[in-house]
């Protein structure tokens, strides 16, 4: 089968890329998003979209730099289902380092729910590495609306950006 090879931007995500249905994401979900966008006017997170030719979004993901550790952490890292394995989620997590980068800062952290680690091998391809665990939690929507809190346990990695 022959390869397609589509050219991918980064750009900030903005209020108008949200859409009921958007990537599957529950409206819980899409109100966190909105929020994460506000406190990106403020400065304290950078959220991106990395989109192909028709500028729809295929990943998103943030960067939060006002945790209190003071090591800014990726979270919400998303890439649509059907795109997994294509390299989107590595073009997405260097974009955000490279946020961090500019605002001089050294580190990056991230964390992984240990019900879902298939994302693990691709963060320690790009170098994070375990540096402990600690809890989750968060509000999650079923296809019906109810909403009931998900606990878990987070595995945090860490990475010295060059």
């Amino acid at each position: 089968m022959p390869e397609v090879v589509l050219p991918l931007t980064v750009r900030d995500l903005t209020a108008e890329d949200l859409y009921p249905g958007f990537s599957g994401w529950t409206e819980t979900y899409l109100e966190g998003t909105f929020n994460a966008l506000d406190r990106a006017k403020r400065g304290e997170v950078d959220f991106l979209a990395v989109c192909p030719p028709s500028g729809i979004p295929v990943a998103t993901g943030g960067v939060d730099y006002a945790k209190p550790s003071g090591i800014p952490v990726l979270w919400q890292l998303s890439v649509d289902a059907s795109l997994h394995s294509c390299g989107i989620g590595t073009v997405l997590i260097q974009a955000l380092e490279q946020r961090i980068r500019g605002r001089g800062l050294t580190l990056a952290e991230l964390g992984f729910d240990e019900n879902k680690p298939r994302p693990r091998t691709l963060y320690e391809r790009l170098g994070y590495v375990v540096t402990g665990r600690e809890p989750g939690a968060w509000d999650e929507e079923a296809p019906d609306g109810t909403v009931t809190r998900y606990e878990t346990m987070i595995t945090v990695m860490r990475k010295k950006l060059a």
